[in-house]
């Protein structure tokens, strides 16, 4: 089993910036692809970006492209989403998720099998 844990959350304005983190216990982390989700109030939950298993490869929707940026540290087995530039529409539940199929960099939500708990984002304008 792998648990995965968000953190770092909160209230931020339009313009500001946020560092989610995510860690991973239960299994080897290092060979995964971790990915980024978000689900905002009435909405199906919906991909934000992902990262191959040594970071060498990473994927952004369109609407965070530019703005976030994904990362890894495989020795504390923890990926992190920095979000920039926010814009109220990135208000949302944001969820980490673990693949485990090796080596793919898919955007769907069917194809990750562990989530985190999820950690609130709320952009005000």
């Amino acid at each position: 089993q792998v648990q995965l844990v968000e953190s770092g959350g909160g209230l931020v304005q339009a313009g500001g910036s946020l560092r989610l983190s995510c860690a991973a216990s239960g299994r080897t982390f290092l060979k995964y692809t971790m990915g980024w989700f978000r689900q905002a109030p009435g909405k199906e939950r919906e991909f934000v970006a992902t990262i191959s298993w040594n970071g060498g490869r990473t994927y952004y929707a369109d609407s965070v492209k530019g703005r976030f940026t994904i990362s890894r540290d495989n020795a504390l087995n923890t990926i992190y989403l920095q979000m920039n530039s926010l814009k109220p529409e990135d208000t949302a539940v944001y969820y980490c998720a673990l693949d485990e199929s090796i080596g793919y960099l898919r955007m769907g939500v069917r194809e990750y099998e562990y989530w985190g708990q999820g950690t609130q984002v709320s952009v005000s304008s």
